[in-house]
């Protein structure tokens, strides 16, 4: 290959070098800065193929994605003076590249330190102004806004946004848990009892009528019954009042003969009496059958 030849091709190399060098592609989900010895000259690189000066300027990186910042759980006391264990999360992103790069950097770990002492401060002042049953029950949406909102005053700083600030778990301190969930055991305890109480006496009221009702029904049943004993023997004194006055005699044959097999119910009855005795007038009148 001649001196030309290798010329050119040399020359096509550097072209191509220069070329590639003085192009640099910036994704979505990244910004960008371009340096030039040391110095910012160029911000808010849009996505996409971009353009610099080769071997003069440098382009950086940042992830521009939603970053989650997990806070420690930190010990929180409230307006009562009782202590809340508070485990919380931030979620934030870049904004402004050259600001974060000077300020932290552009260090996803010191803009995390940055923003978890901003945080810290934050809940704490606002777990200071309400009492556990506002945190638990009420506040804690406006806790987590508020604190949103503080923290993000610290970030634009920075260069960074504040999307989200949220609470993962909200607990009291071993101690003041056993003590509150004795006392709402006890106050269970309490509630149940007098459930206990109002229904025994509920049941007692019922039993109670129960048996009134029975005596009643009873009485009722029995004066029904009596009603009609006392009927039946009327009738059944005025059959017999009609049967004696029809024939006298054979009434008393009657009578006499249950009376007889009354008396004599069993083998083993005896009776002492004379023979000539009234009870034994139609024995004595009675004679064999030749």
């Amino acid at each position: 290959m001649s001196g030309k030849a290798k010329a050119v091709l040399i020359l096509l190399a550097l072209i191509i070098l220069v070329i590639a060098s003085s192009i640099f592609r910036v994704d979505e989900r990244q910004k960008a800065l371009v340096f030039q010895f040391g110095r910012i000259v160029q911000e808010n690189v849009e996505p996409g193929l971009n353009f610099k000066i080769p071997f003069i300027n440098n382009v950086r990186y940042f992830d521009g994605r939603i970053q989650t910042m997990d806070q420690e759980e930190e010990s929180y006391l409230t307006i009562e003076k009782k202590n809340l264990i508070v485990d919380a999360f931030v979620k934030w992103r870049v904004n402004n590249p050259s600001k974060y790069y000077v300020t932290v950097g552009g260090l996803i770990s010191n803009a995390s330190a940055r923003l978890a002492q901003r945080v810290n401060d934050s809940l704490r002042q606002e777990f200071g102004r309400r009492t556990v049953k506002d945190v638990i029950s009420g506040d804690r949406v406006t806790i987590m806004n508020t604190v949103r909102d503080a923290v993000n005053e610290e970030a634009i700083e920075i260069g960074v946004e504040v999307v989200d600030v949220r609470l993962k778990r909200v607990d009291l301190d071993p101690q003041v848990s056993d003590s509150v969930y004795a006392r709402m055991e006890a106050e269970r305890e309490r509630v149940a009892n007098d459930f206990r109480a109002k229904g025994a006496e509920t049941a007692e009221k019922i039993r109670a009528d129960a048996d009134k009702q029975r005596e009643i029904i009873l009485a009722d049943a029995y004066k029904e019954a009596e009603q009609i004993r006392g009927e039946g023997d009327a009738t059944a004194t005025a059959i017999y009042a009609g049967a004696f006055g029809q024939d006298r005699e054979f009434y008393n044959l009657f009578r006499s003969l249950n009376a007889y097999k009354n008396t004599f119910n069993d083998k083993s009855d005896l009776m002492i009496v004379e023979p000539d005795s009234e009870f034994f007038k139609y024995f004595n009148q009675s004679k064999a059958t030749p």
